[in-house]
């Protein structure tokens, strides 16, 4: 109780200096020891050298804060969707802490303008930044105070405003799974194969998958990670399966291979008697 009251003095002390006032605004509530989150918005480009050789950036805020947001997110999800199988689960969770939607996120609860970053990198277009520093105050919240106040944090600022779940879930669809569910029934092994791998403009990548059935290439389709690649050309190739009734027996169709039978039985493919 001594504690607890200690804390609310020095808290209402330091609410009208800007540090705190400035989380404040991003959190949704007062930090206590104001270091972890002013090293949760230092990128490495700008971080600071110790007298053990080591330098301070954000970097292991967000190792702790990436575990920290993957165990709430699951917590949350886990006890909204009783009902629910793993895989949806599963599903439901990566498209939520998926590095896109922490950039995202990151931004529009404001941190974005307190992270800070040498101007020789440009957050612009190396925006996951911001999705990084984003799991480094998620560490920040955990170490100051805990992990229900890193929950409510999530629901609260999160969830409540900028995270839709019912979107969320009612997109929810996992072609890949899908596409191996239909070949498992049907007896048939679906390959997926990493054609190209090409650097884009501001280091960014594209993945180019070739998925073939049976040996035999359905389709091409490229994606900006490799997972992301695989389910759109599972999803062209369901829509194939889909809208196309002989697909499967396209699939299975043996080509004879006449140049082999011929030189079995001695006869040049080129000479046929008449």
């Amino acid at each position: 109780m001594i504690k607890y009251l200690i804390r609310k003095i020095r808290l209402l002390s330091n609410a009208r200096k800007e540090p705190y006032f400035l989380f404040r605004q991003v959190l949704g509530f007062y930090p206590d020891k104001i270091e972890y989150y002013q090293l949760a918005v230092r990128h490495k480009s700008v971080s600071i050298p110790t007298e053990n050789g080591h330098n301070l950036s954000n970097e292991r805020l967000e190792f702790l804060g990436d575990a920290v947001i993957n165990s709430v997110v699951t917590d949350i999800l886990y006890h909204r969707f009783e009902n629910e199988r793993e895989g949806f689960l599963t599903n439901t969770r990566s498209k939520i802490v998926k590095r896109d939607s922490l950039n995202q996120l990151a931004v529009e609860i404001g941190l974005d303008k307190l992270v800070k970053v040498t101007k020789y990198v440009n957050a612009n277009t190396n925006n996951n930044i911001y999705g990084n520093a984003l799991e480094a105050l998620m560490g920040a919240i955990y170490l100051d105070y805990g992990y229900k106040q890193c929950k409510k944090f999530i629901e609260d600022r999160l969830f409540s405003s900028f995270i839709n779940l019912d979107e969320i879930t009612g997109n929810e669809v996992n072609f890949k799974s899908k596409l191996i569910e239909w070949c498992q029934k049907n007896r048939i092994e679906p390959e997926f194969i990493l054609v190209q791998d090409t650097l884009q403009n501001a280091n960014k990548h594209e993945f180019l998958t070739r998925l073939a059935i049976n040996r035999k290439t359905v389709c091409e389709a490229t994606g900006s990670s490799k997972k992301e690649s695989q389910q759109n050309v599972s999803r062209i190739a369901y829509q194939l399966i889909t809208s196309n009734t002989d697909f499967l027996q396209e699939l299975t169709l043996v080509e004879p291979e006449i140049s082999e039978t011929t030189s079995e039985i001695g006869i040049d493919s080129e000479e046929v008697p008449e």
